[in-house]
């Protein structure tokens, strides 16, 4: 098995073999050109979406800068998918993130992570576990999702939270470590912030 296989299948690689750095340095000029833009250039943002990030679906709206180790290259977005400014995508590994779901500023999602064992670190080893995350999942300000994690649909993230493990669908979770808070209900349904009354539906907004 070589390197790029080694990277791909979620075993101990290294990160820094010449090959792998030049295919991650051209998806790094597509990255460049993307942050370089003006806020008028909206279509030229479109586009260079579509040449760096694996998947890209309609609707799709990332505010620069964005940081991504390779650009997106490893990244799927569903459709409507937002994030507000400085989105950070560890993405040596695979991200999938559903439809409408939305980012708060300065999120870190991360692939990318290095044995505990310190010879092994000194060598530069380094593993890349998959993060999924469902639609309409509300991802908070300063957010960091690690290795491995999956979040199920329409949960929420609380700003500042470190979610190390898996979050189901359908729950508020906050804290360091997330812990779920609790299920997504009727009091959400009636009031969307303490005791402020919801009085628009979905469809006043389009």
């Amino acid at each position: 098995m070589n390197n790029d296989e080694r990277m791909r299948a979620g075993l101990l690689y290294n990160p820094g073999e010449s090959a792998l750095m030049a295919r991650q340095t051209e998806a790094l000029e597509l990255l460049y050109d993307f942050n370089a833009t003006r806020p008028s250039q909206g279509a030229r943002r479109s586009e260079l979406l579509a040449q760096m990030f694996a998947e890209v679906g309609e609707g799709c709206y990332i505010e620069p800068p964005l940081h991504a180790n390779w650009g997106g290259k490893h990244v799927q977005l569903g459709r409507s998918v937002y994030a507000n400014f400085g989105l950070t995508l560890v993405d040596d590994g695979e991200i999938h993130i559903g439809d409408h779901v939305m980012f708060g500023p300065n999120v870190t999602i991360t692939t990318g992570g290095h044995p505990v064992e310190p010879e092994l670190r000194r060598a530069g080893a380094q593993f890349n576990l998959p993060v999924r995350i469902g639609a309409g999942v509300w991802v908070g300000a300063g957010v960091q999702i690690m290795p491995g994690v999956s979040i199920g649909e329409s949960s929420v993230i609380g700003a500042g939270s470190v979610v190390t493990r898996d979050i189901p669908a359908g729950v508020v979770a906050v804290g360091v470590p997330c812990r779920i808070v609790r299920e997504i209900g009727e009091h959400d349904r009636r009031f969307y912030w303490r005791d402020r009354e919801i009085d628009i539906t979905p469809k006043d907004l389009t």
